[in-house]
């Protein structure tokens, strides 16, 4: 422990956003970091507590409390405070594989389990993270990790979002040889074509790719398995198959003037501007554009915020935000959620962009002309999603994307074929130690397994579904969990 009275006289501070009047006529990332002297002082602040429960484990359920991927963090806290940065950085990748994707859109649950923040004052966690990350690289610390010896084993991976990436980066480091096969033009998954560019630039991605080109991963574009490679052929060339194609079955809203055109999927939204700004072709597929309209977000959770800034940035006449739930307190009770994730009202970058939210607003139908959508029919609904009387009211929209989530992973085409196992959620039934799936060499991580998550989450379940496939390849395995 670096400084043992930093929590005491050091005050918390964070990065700082451009003015919103500056970051909305760009895509570009629009955080300023801090400099070397000030995150050396926040990663002071570290108390380096008996149980640290930013990366602890509830004795309750056996989940993670903190960061899912267990990074050691007041290890690393205190060496950047000792100005040890390379040191920092080996510990952080010794847990995490892509902490510059984390350290940029993981929603920080280590904060909200730092024992600071029973004050409302965290350590500075995700801020300490992107620094080491990018000091990593700025230096020359990260580089390819090549595996000494080969083991003649063959992995094809389905999917190269964060999990698929995760689990080809372990294995093809444990000496496999390991086949990337992704359906879209490049790889990444949502990090690519859901996160949108002002939250990660994809030179982030790229550059990765880059580093697990150099360990011996081949990336297999254009390749939709189960549709135009059929997943049967893998099962027969390879030694094991992964599946980690994440969940991408979006919900739906079935109600009357559903079939109206201007409503769409956040995931027919959001993917098509990431492709404008990275100049890749949008293919025949009908534009679909906030510019100059009245757009409506429902579902308030971080795909509608990504939609909300995006809209913004398009020119959207105006942005309204329904969310089915009630509005969440602004304050959690931390008597009784601490160190656990709280449910409280949070305000991302796009929310303070221009956007009019509303909660526990449920929409009943839409009404339209000549086909195109121009109304929402809504009504106020209480805690038990009943609507309320006399509480009914039309709001005007042109543009209607749904962000309400996703159900499970899509059955069609891969999963049907393969004649997969689920579980009663739909998503690939698996164990969270050895991850196969109910077909022999058929292995499941990620999304795909456990349904809708988080980055950090899908990168836990990818280096723990290769340290299983590594252990059911060779009989044994080095690899870390």
């Amino acid at each position: 422990m670096g400084k043992i009275t930093g929590f005491l006289e050091i005050d918390r501070e964070d990065r700082h956003y451009e003015p919103v009047e500056t970051r909305i006529r760009h895509y570009r990332e629009f955080v300023t970091p801090l400099g070397e002297n000030e995150i050396r002082q926040q990663a002071a602040r570290c108390m380096d507590c008996g149980v640290p429960y930013c990366h602890g484990t509830s004795r309750i359920t056996g989940a993670p409390t903190g960061c899912p991927v267990n990074n050691q963090i007041p290890d690393w806290n205190d060496l950047v405070y000792r100005g040890q940065w390379e040191e920092a950085a080996r510990n952080l990748h010794s847990t995490n594989n892509f902490p510059d994707f984390t350290g940029r859109i993981c929603p920080a649950p280590c904060e909200a389990s730092c024992t600071l923040n029973i004050i409302e004052k965290p350590v500075t966690i995700k801020t300490i993270e992107h620094a080491i990350a990018e000091r990593a690289w700025e230096n020359g610390w990260t580089k390819p990790e090549v595996a000494a010896h080969k083991t003649g084993k063959t992995i094809a991976i389905v999917g190269s979002g964060p999990a698929g990436m995760a689990c080809a980066q372990q294995l093809a480091r444990a000496g496999h040889d390991v086949h990337v096969y992704e359906r879209w033009a490049k790889a990444g998954g949502l990090l690519r074509y859901g996160i949108p560019d002002f939250k990660m630039e994809k030179v982030v991605v790229d550059r990765r790719v880059e580093q697990m080109q150099a360990e011996g991963v081949t990336f297999h574009y254009n390749a939709h398995v189960g549709v135009t490679l059929p997943i049967e052929k893998l099962v027969k060339e390879y030694d094991a198959v992964a599946l980690t194609g994440g969940a991408e079955t979006p919900r739906d809203l079935p109600i009357p003037g559903r079939d109206l055109k201007g409503i769409h999927f956040a995931m027919d939204f959001l993917p098509q501007q990431n492709r404008r700004v990275s100049g890749e072709p949008l293919g025949d597929v009908t534009p679909i554009l906030a510019t100059g309209k009245k757009v409506v977000v429902i579902g308030g959770g971080d795909t509608g915020s990504d939609c909300i800034g995006t809209s913004i940035r398009q020119g959207a006449v105006s942005v309204l935000n329904f969310e089915v739930m009630p509005q969440p307190p602004e304050h959690e009770n931390k008597a009784l959620t601490w160190p656990l994730w709280p449910l409280k009202l949070r305000i991302s970058s796009s929310h303070e962009e221009g956007v009019t939210r509303e909660f526990a607003v449920l929409t009943q139908k839409f009404s339209g002309e000549n086909g195109q959508v121009k109304k929402l029919h809504c009504v106020h609904v209480d805690a038990k999603f009943q609507p309320v009387p006399g509480s009914e009211f039309e709001v005007e929209a042109e543009l209607v994307l749904l962000a309400m989530g996703f159900v499970h992973p899509v059955h069609e085409g891969l999963l049907k074929a393969l004649d997969v196992a689920l579980d009663q959620r739909g998503n690939v039934s698996a164990d969270t130690f050895a991850y196969q799936t109910s077909v022999p060499k058929v292995f499941a991580a990620g999304d795909m397994r456990r349904g809708q998550s988080l980055v950090v989450w899908a990168i836990r379940e990818g280096r723990q579904c290769a340290h299983a496939i590594d252990k059911y390849l060779m009989g044994k395995t080095t690899l870390p969990r």
